[in-house]
């Protein structure tokens, strides 16, 4: 939960964009310098605009972003509701916000285009990672290999609730054999943090390697994934 750090948690002087050296306020720095040279609050005030009597616009992004522990990463997952519980972020203001981040989002979803090799399950992770990342409810992807480990394609097969996804072995292999797919890397993610296989995920993943074996498809791992990290089913010898 996002916590508004107040002027008495937070305390600050209040500055205005207009006194502020041009090097120091954000659009100009932007122009000047470039954005790798700013910081998250200076980007995130460029999106908020203005602040108010009592903040400027950096002042208001810093407050925000300690609001989410300055983690960009639990602001993204942000409603606009719990945006707006910020005194000075108004449904305009908050909806540029998550807009912003949802855009940069995508773009790491961008389609698979060069087909990259899997050597390991760092690799299948890194893969999984733009999107699964952020989401507070659990999905169900796989990865379909050919016969070199290179990758066909990407494919969401479920979405569920915050503790689990229902998953219809006949879609995964209907994605398999239209691929002409050798091999499948099974993964979803856990909102929880927990890096633990449940029993659930344990018996799924024996029931989709039977179902494999039968069409020649083989499963070569399953990849539990969180923001923090990952397990690998094969790399933990749990792949049975």
């Amino acid at each position: 939960m996002a916590t508004d750090l107040t002027d008495s948690a937070y305390p600050q002087v209040h500055i205005t964009m207009r006194t502020l050296p041009e090097a120091e306020r954000p659009r100009e720095k932007l122009k000047m310098r470039g954005k790798k040279e700013m910081s998250n609050a200076e980007l995130l005030a460029i999106l908020i605009g203005s602040g108010s009597f009592e903040e400027n616009a950096v002042q208001l992004a810093h407050r925000l972003l300690k609001g989410f522990n300055d983690d960009l990463s639990s602001l993204s997952k942000a409603s606009i509701k719990d945006l707006c519980r910020f005194k000075g972020v108004g449904p305009a203001k908050a909806s540029l916000i998550s807009a912003a981040l949802e855009l940069g989002q995508r773009r790491s979803e961008l389609k698979i285009t060069v087909r990259t090799q899997i050597k390991s399950s760092v690799d299948a992770y890194e893969i999984f990672k733009p999107v699964l990342v952020d989401l507070q409810v659990e999905e169900f992807w796989i990865i379909l290999l050919n016969r070199s480990n290179k990758v066909i394609g990407r494919e969401r097969i479920s979405i569920g609730g915050v503790s689990g996804t229902m998953v219809d072995p006949k879609i995964i292999f209907r994605h398999a054999l239209e691929n002409f797919a050798s091999y499948i890397i099974l993964g979803h993610n856990h909102p929880s943090g927990n890096l633990t296989a449940s029993d659930a995920d344990l018996n799924l993943t024996k029931r989709l390697m039977s179902c494999g074996n039968d069409l020649d498809v083989k499963i070569i791992d399953h990849i539990i994934y969180t923001d923090a990290g990952y397990l690998s089913f094969a790399d933990a010898g749990i792949l049975i």
